[in-house]
């Protein structure tokens, strides 16, 4: 096989078999197909498309381009769960504890945040000695005993996403359909699931903003998934503004554990949280439905089931266990703050989730380039959210950020988000659509 022919073959709109589309999978692993030639083939499928069935089969070969998890020897279903990216979303944090909790096999592959949105890693690592960088063999000793896992990515766990990703961003061709895909799929099919929750974000601070591409995007993933034999489900939510009350990685960590210690957590965060958590349970074999699913939720944290398994989950990847019982005083937050007020009175109309994003990627909470450091005390409490009266002088937020000139960049991009109004805005409801 020449990867000579397979360019020519896409090039000219022909479908590739799936023994085309591994050798292409492996040749980019290895490094036995050249960069220009993967860059090419790229190009040719970004311009002609991939057919259901070949994105199955792309998606397949990145996933066994390197060692697939094995978690034959667990019992019961491995559910997982998925989002496309937005600010403010910790939601992960607290999802994966409950969920398993519930009696489910969590075995979370997640990644870093990149650009205005943050990453479930860096909210982890956000915990002195959290490792994240677990060997596969120790993630099925993990799950054996807790059921519950949250890692990275491995050089091992499909090698040849990381690859064709890089080129992706290179050659113009990141906004293919079938190519995003199978990047999301190819993770997740290497981790054997069985079960997938994807939450699907639109808006101003999600990869996708208009609500018809990122339906598209969650269809796609739909039906590419149950051509790899994962149960999958889409949940349709809003990014047009933060979610929850806290931006940055230490403080959506806390937020997270102190809504797993029962605290009242913001009412949108809530919602999302319950709202997968019981699609997670469904698939996972431990409710009859989503409905039901969302009430065991509800019970294990009320119970403390949940924290306690998030306590497990720290003591086997090498955190500090005290975090779960007092995570404000455990996890950290930069020396350096300044309150955000309000400028205007009425109501607060609109706080602009990407800007917001860029705002904290300013205070160091997030990393323009992929090996940027990140401070993970750094970020935004929310005291107000849009639709909240507001008089001159209210704290809308509080901003915490490690060098002084950091803290008035953020302070000043946090500000330009911010929109009044005389009245209450329009709130599009949070969760739009869930796609079975």
């Amino acid at each position: 096989m020449r990867m000579l022919d397979l360019l020519l073959k896409k090039r000219s709109g022909l479908e590739m078999t799936p023994e085309e589309l591994k050798f292409i999978a492996l040749g980019a692993a290895d490094g036995s197909i050249p960069d220009y030639q993967l860059s090419s083939w790229l190009m040719a499928a970004f311009l002609n498309g991939l057919s259901p069935k070949e994105t199955a089969g792309l998606t397949r070969a990145m996933a066994l381009s390197g060692k697939k998890l094995d978690l034959s020897s667990i019992n019961g279903k491995k559910v997982d769960k998925h989002s496309t990216g937005g600010v403010g979303d910790g939601v992960s944090i607290a999802l994966a504890p409950v969920a398993a909790a519930c009696g489910v096999v969590v075995p979370m592959m997640s990644g870093r945040g990149l650009g205005h949105t943050g990453g479930t890693l860096d909210k982890l690592e956000a915990m002195k000695g959290f490792n994240v960088r677990l060997a596969p063999e120790y993630v099925v000793k993990q799950l054996k005993t807790t059921g519950l896992s949250m890692f990275g990515q491995t050089e091992r766990l499909a090698p040849s996403d990381k690859k064709l990703y890089a080129l992706r961003d290179a050659s113009c061709t990141v906004e293919s359909l079938p190519l995003i895909v199978s990047s999301i799929l190819s993770k997740k099919y290497a981790e054997d699931i069985t079960g997938l929750v994807m939450d699907v974000k639109y808006g101003s601070g999600a990869f996708l903003k208009d609500f018809k591409s990122s339906r598209e995007l969650a269809v796609a993933l739909m039906g590419t998934a149950k051509l790899l034999g994962i149960r999958c489900v889409a949940v349709m939510t809003a990014m047009n503004e933060p979610l929850g009350a806290a931006i940055g990685n230490g403080i959506e960590t806390a937020q997270s554990v102190k809504i797993l210690a029962g605290d009242k957590g913001p009412a949108d965060f809530t919602l999302v949280l319950e709202t997968l958590a019981g699609w997670m349970i469904h698939l996972g074999g431990r409710a009859r439905n989503a409905e039901e699913g969302e009430e065991k939720a509800r019970a294990v944290i009320a119970d403390g089931s949940a924290l306690e398994k998030f306590r497990q989950m720290v003591k086997w990847q090498g955190g500090d266990p005290r975090v779960a019982d007092d995570p404000d005083r455990h996890m950290p937050k930069s020396r350096l703050s300044a309150e955000i007020k309000a400028r205007k009175g009425g109501f607060l109309a609109a706080m602009e989730a990407r800007a917001v994003g860029f705002a904290s990627v300013a205070l160091g909470a997030g990393r323009a380039k992929a090996e940027d450091p990140v401070d993970f005390g750094a970020g935004f409490v929310l005291e107000k959210k849009p639709g909240d009266r507001v008089k001159p002088g209210d704290v809308i937020a509080r901003a915490y950020a490690s060098s002084s000139w950091k803290l008035a960049e953020g302070v000043k991009l946090f500000e330009g988000a911010l929109a009044y109004g005389a009245r209450a805005p329009r709130k599009e409801p949070l969760v739009r659509e869930i796609i079975k």
